[in-house]
């Protein structure tokens, strides 16, 4: 297995933890602010990162305050190329699925607040909120949440329904801005907040499949099945687009290493559990021999588990690998192509 990085280099660290330490360094009160302005899922990958951080030297401080004053040493006055700054920052400090939600935001005016408080709510009072809406309306707020709170939010609404929400924001394309204004006004009245929401651009194959990708694998099944029955076709671009626990055969070996070091050896045993043999193999070959080895007799002496068991565990590491592609730290290739997730 490749060796991680040295412990006394400061690249080692990702986006997310090279923002963890600016921030600390600025102090609570500048962090807080800027915080602020940031969504719940920013805010708990960079909270979490805080957290997990240990061994922070004056080196790696230096090195974090120096690559952040190189990135806008070429920036002219305020004002002048100011777009294109902010697109790089977050980025870099984001993985780029989540800094272009903030780029939306901040740049081209979708700031809608009464759907952005959603991205607050448990999924639960989210599903009891528009449980009662038309499926068009319920299509959009979908499409507005970060796609795991979508997939939850979507597992308390009636089965029968879900497919249908699947198909219609995989064919959803954007919304007018009267039509976004309203439904955000509704939202916010529900809320107690304002609107200032203009307009925003949701929905799509690419946002179905993300969602498709965080649901119970006892009703992924299920939804396919409706999607299929009513557009075979999106069904099909659906499911290409999708990053299952199988498309991990496509990772490069350097990605695969990544990824194993973030799991317990007991989750990977009972996710191979219910894994193709090349893609164990796979795995074999990217451990060393010794490694290996256990793994196989673990495999071997692991007696009968529940499908459940087996699925949760691939989910979990999935969610791992979903993490690290957004952090940069692998890439993902799934049966649409190489793409970053």
């Amino acid at each position: 297995m490749a060796e991680a990085k040295k412990v006394n280099d400061p690249s080692r660290f990702t986006g997310v933890e090279r923002t963890a330490i600016f921030l600390m360094v600025l102090g609570e009160n500048s962090a807080a602010e800027i915080l602020r302005h940031m969504g719940p899922k920013e805010v708990q990958k960079i909270g979490t990162a805080m957290a997990s951080l240990e061994r922070i030297s004056r080196n790696d401080i230096s090195y974090v305050l120096q690559e952040f004053l190189n990135l806008i040493h070429d920036q002219t006055s305020f004002g002048i190329g100011a777009d294109d700054y902010v697109r790089r920052v977050l980025r870099q400090a984001l993985g780029e699925d989540k800094a272009e939600g903030l780029i939306d935001r901040i740049l081209l005016g979708r700031n809608s607040k009464g759907l952005e408080a959603l991205k607050w709510l448990d999924p639960r009072a989210i599903a009891e909120m528009i449980r009662n809406e038309h499926p068009q309306i319920v299509a959009i707020v979908l499409s507005h949440l970060d796609p795991d709170q979508s997939a939850e939010t979507l597992s308390y609404l009636p089965d029968r329904v879900q497919s249908d929400l699947i198909l219609r924001i995989a064919t959803l394309d954007g919304v007018q801005p009267a039509a976004l204004q309203e439904l955000d006004e509704v939202l916010e009245r529900q809320l107690s907040g304002k609107n200032t929401a203009k307009s925003s651009m949701v929905g799509g194959i690419k946002m179905a499949a993300n969602i498709m990708n965080l649901m119970d694998s006892s009703k992924e099944a299920i939804v396919m099945e409706g999607i299929s029955q009513v557009d075979e076709g999106i069904a099909t671009r659906i499911q290409e687009l999708m990053f299952v626990f199988a498309s991990l055969i496509d990772v490069d070996d350097r990605g695969l290493q990544t990824l194993m070091r973030e799991i317990s050896t007991d989750t990977l045993v009972v996710a191979l559990k219910g894994a193709e043999e090349d893609l164990k193999d796979k795995v074999f070959r990217n451990m060393s021999k010794r490694a290996a080895e256990a793994l196989r007799d673990d495999l071997d002496s692991k007696g009968p588990v529940r499908l459940s068991d087996v699925e949760a565990a691939q989910k979990e590491i999935l969610a791992v690998a979903r993490r690290l592609a957004e952090s940069g730290e692998i890439v993902l290739g799934g049966k649409g192509g190489e793409t970053m997730l």
